[in-house]
C-alpha cells in the first residue's frame, strides 16, 4: 500500500464462485477501483464537500465523461472500496474450514477479515474510518453506504446457504471454542446442537442442484445474514467514531466477535435439515 491510497488487500475477490471473467470485464473492475481509491484520497484529503467529480477524474487520470461512465455521481465513486470488505469477508465465510459450524465460520471470517494486517492493513484501517464517519455525515454517502451493506447481505445469505448444503460435520463442536491470538477478550462459545423447530422454507418443485439458491432465499437464512452483516457493520461504526487504534480490544475485531455472540441462540438446524 502507498502512503497515499487505501489498501484493499488486493482485488476484492467475489463470494460466490463464478466463471472467469473476460479481459475487458477485469479492466473495467481494476479502473472502477482506480477511480475509488482516487475518491477516497481526495475525501480523506480535502472533504466531500471541496471535492467534484472532474477532481476525481483528474486524480485517476481519465477524462470527466469516462468518470460518469462509471458512476452516477462522486459519493457512488467509493462504493468499491466499501464493498471490497463485505466481499473479503463473504468470501472467507464461503472458504472457512467445513467443519466449522456457521458461527464459527463467521467468527473465523471476522478474524482473518478484519484482523490488523491480515485483511486490511493498520494504516488503512484509518481510511476505513475517515469513509465511515463521512458516511454518517453525508446522506448522498450514507445511502452508497447502506445500499453496499444490503448487497453484502444478499452475498453472505447466499455463502450461508452454499455452507448449509455441504456434507455434515464430522464433529459439531459444542464447547467454548479457544480465544484468537488477534481478539484475546472474545470468548466464542458454541450450541448449534439444538433440536430443529421448524424446516427452512423452500418452494415447491426445486430441483435438488437448486437447494442453496431456495435456501438463501428463505426466511431463515436471510435473517441470519441480516444478522451476521449487522453485527460486523455495528462493529465498524462503532469503532470508527472513537479513537482507539483498530489492533486489540475495542478494535473491529474484538467489537465484532462481541456481536457476533448474538447468533449461537440461532437454530442452525432449521436450515441444515433442507441440505437435502
Amino acid at each position: 500500500m502507498s502512503s497515499t491510497t487505501p489498501d484493499t488487500g488486493g482485488s476484492a475477490a467475489p463470494a460466490r464462485r463464478r466463471a472467469p471473467v473476460s479481459l475487458t470485464e477485469r479492466r473495467k473492475a481494476e479502473t472502477r477501483m482506480e477511480i475509488a481509491r482516487a475518491a477516497a484520497a481526495l475525501f480523506v484529503r480535502q472533504g466531500l464537500r471541496a471535492t467534484r467529480a472532474e477532481d476525481i477524474a483528474q486524480a485517476a487520470g481519465i477524462a470527466p465523461r469516462t468518470f460518469y461512465r462509471y458512476f452516477a455521481t462522486k459519493e457512488e465513486a467509493v462504493a468499491p472500496l466499501y464493498a471490497a470488505g463485505a466481499e473479503r469477508w463473504a468470501e472467507a465465510v464461503r472458504d472457512a474450514p467445513a467443519e466449522l459450524a456457521p458461527p464459527q465460520a463467521l467468527e473465523h471470517a471476522v478474524r482473518h477479515t478484519l484482523t490488523p494486517g491480515a485483511g486490511v492493513s493498520a494504516a488503512s484501517w484509518e481510511w476505513v474510518r475517515t469513509l465511515i464517519r463521512l458516511a454518517q455525515e453525508s446522506p448522498a454517502l450514507r445511502k452508497v453506504w447502506a445500499e453496499v451493506c444490503h448487497r453484502a447481505e444478499e452475498t453472505l445469505a447466499d455463502v450461508l446457504a452454499a455452507r448449509a448444503t455441504l456434507p455434515a460435520r464430522t464433529a459439531a463442536p459444542t464447547a467454548t471454542v479457544a480465544q484468537d491470538a488477534a481478539a484475546p477478550t472474545a470468548t466464542v462459545a458454541q450450541d448449534v446442537t439444538a433440536a430443529p423447530t421448524a424446516a427452512a422454507e423452500v418452494p415447491a418443485g426445486v430441483r435438488e442442484d437448486n437447494v442453496a439458491g431456495a435456501l438463501a432465499a428463505s426466511p431463515a437464512v436471510r435473517f441470519a445474514a441480516a444478522v451476521a452483516g449487522a453485527a460486523v457493520r455495528v462493529a465498524v461504526e462503532r469503532w470508527a467514531v472513537g479513537e482507539r487504534p483498530p489492533e486489540g480490544p475495542h478494535g473491529p475485531v474484538d467489537l465484532a466477535l462481541r456481536n457476533l455472540r448474538s447468533l449461537h441462540g440461532f437454530s442452525w438446524d432449521e436450515v441444515t435439515a433442507q441440505r437435502g
